[in-house]
């Protein structure tokens, strides 16, 4: 058995190895626990271990999965990013990737217009969610203070 590690890098992130495998490549962005589990699946590796315990050769094996999944036997529809708008492929994007991605989604459907562009460029909710009540920002607004009075002391 090789030696634990208390630290594991995988992907760019750093990841306690107490952790169990899967909640480990969890912490990872744009890893589920459900593509975890699946990718420990493929590559027949233990989900009960913990990721400190992980030989050399496994961690390797994980790290070249997560760079390209497509050579997994991984289902298509697992991946988080399909028919991709610039390639047409079925990808997988993770850490630093993910962030940019998104930022590069949204900045797209600001320049198009659309509904939710729209409202991601107002700072509104996008998702259909209710805004009478709630996602208020700013001072409140119809709201009088009660003034000092005969009564009352005067607020500092």
């Amino acid at each position: 058995m090789s030696e634990f590690r208390h630290v594991v890098r995988l992907a760019g992130t750093d990841i306690e190895g107490t952790l169990k495998v899967i909640p480990a490549l969890a912490r990872i962005k744009g890893v589920g626990w459900r593509f975890a589990h699946a990718l420990l699946a493929s590559l027949k590796i233990d989900p009960n271990l913990q990721i400190g315990q992980l030989k050399e050769r496994e961690i390797a094996a994980i790290e070249a999965a997560l760079k390209d999944p497509t050579s997994t036997p991984l289902p298509r529809w697992l991946f988080n990013r399909r028919k991709d708008l610039l390639t047409g492929q079925d990808l997988h994007i993770i850490g630093a990737d993910w962030d940019f991605n998104v930022r590069m989604d949204i900045e797209r459907e600001k320049q198009l217009q659309t509904w939710r562009g729209v409202r991601h460029a107002l700072g509104l909710k996008v998702r259909g969610q209710r805004t009478r009540t709630t996602g208020r920002t700013g001072m409140a607004v119809g709201v009088r203070k009660a003034a000092a009075g005969p009564g009352k002391p005067a607020e500092k």
